[in-house]
């Protein structure tokens, strides 16, 4: 017999749990590459916050008390997911606010994002991991960004 899996509410669950089949809630399905910002692990989409005009998603509710007691020290990673998770999109160059340009993208933990000229670009290519986030979806979010 094949075994099969889905994704339904509860009652549904347990139904089809007794048929033999593999069952799933919504709880237990992660957005494909979607990162909480506190732990960087695959989020559950019933653990979110309101930020920034968008929401946040997270692994636990630890990570959601600990985003919610000083959401800033995320930042950061909360708006990187924002603009991964498509409720933000880009609008300029995050460091200068300048009109960005084709052929200066830099693919930023899975988010491509374009600059407005070679010195923006290179900066932020240079960096690695979390810096690159920082410079890019940082203190200067609203420069190059903005709610779909």
């Amino acid at each position: 017999m094949q075994r099969r899996t889905f994704v339904l509410g509860t009652t549904a669950a347990v139904g089809l749990s007794s048929l033999g089949l593999s069952v799933l809630s919504a709880a237990d399905v992660a957005a494909p590459g979607l990162k909480c910002p506190v732990s960087g692990k695959a989020v559950d989409m019933t653990k979110s916050s309101d930020y920034n005009g968008g929401k946040v998603y997270f692994c636990c509710d630890n990570c959601k008390g600990k985003f919610d007691k000083d959401s800033a020290a995320y930042a950061a990673k909360a708006n990187h997911q924002l603009v991964a998770s498509g409720q933000f999109a880009q609008k300029a160059c995050p460091l200068s606010g300048g009109k960005a340009k084709d052929g200066t993208e830099v693919d930023i933990s899975g988010v491509k994002v374009s600059f407005c000229c070679n010195n923006c670009q290179g900066k932020v290519a240079k960096a690695t991991g979390d810096d690159q986030i920082k410079l890019a979806f940082g203190d200067t979010f609203a420069k190059g960004f903005a709610k779909k």
